[in-house]
């Protein structure tokens, strides 16, 4: 079946999203490892993405775990350093996807405040044809219900919808609900199976 609607997720597929490697340049791999062997740091993000506020949740981490107090607080002072860069061809292809009248939607872990960051940085991030952002949903994935939101509010089937997603468990829990889905590990990778899917032609997806 031909998708009617291609749905993305932002990091790691429209935006890189690798905090490790953030801090492995600003403190070193050691230290890093450290930090987070003592810090369940992707723990405090995801109440971010859950919907609690950005700068009270990285605030009381700090507070609370003294002797890494100054390197978290870099996870809010510098958080657009690590939200980079935009991963330039998969926004080509949403835009070259909507050129052709195709809906794009965002489903994405996200927090209120960290996303209207981002999207001062990232204009594309404005320009979905639906959002579906955790931290208002207040649900991340991959609990089923951010996905039943998508369908009900969309009105799209879930066999028309067309899933990327970095992370298996993602893509494993759209699949379950009979969404076509791509594990992406690379927009090259992503661009093909939208060929394949007969939504873009080989030069549009270049």
């Amino acid at each position: 079946m031909t998708p009617e609607a291609v749905v993305f997720d932002i990091g790691n597929v429209l935006i890189e999203w690798q905090p490790e490697r953030f801090f492995d340049s600003v403190i070193g791999a050691n230290r890093r490892k450290a930090m987070f062997a003592s810090v369940d740091l992707h723990a405090m993000n995801d109440r971010v993405d859950r919907g609690e506020s950005f700068a009270n949740v990285i605030g009381e981490t700090a507070q609370a775990t003294p002797d890494w107090h100054d390197e978290i607080m870099l996870w809010h002072d510098r958080w657009l350093d690590i939200a980079a860069p935009a991963i330039d061809h998969s926004v080509r292809l949403m835009a070259a996807l909507q050129a052709k009248g195709i809906p794009v939607f965002s489903l994405t872990n996200f927090g209120i405040q960290t996303y209207k960051i981002a999207a001062e940085r990232y204009p594309f991030l404005t320009q979905f044809d639906r959002d579906f952002i955790s931290g208002h949903l207040g649900v991340i994935k991959p609990d089923e219900d951010i996905y039943a939101a998508l369908e009900t509010t969309s009105g799209v089937a879930p066999e028309a919808l067309l899933f990327t997603d970095d992370r298996r468990e993602n893509i494993a829990a759209a699949a379950r609900r009979g969404w076509q889905t791509h594990h992406f590990k690379g927009s090259d990778g992503w661009a093909a199976c939208l060929v394949t899917a007969n939504l873009l032609t080989g030069k549009e997806a270049a």
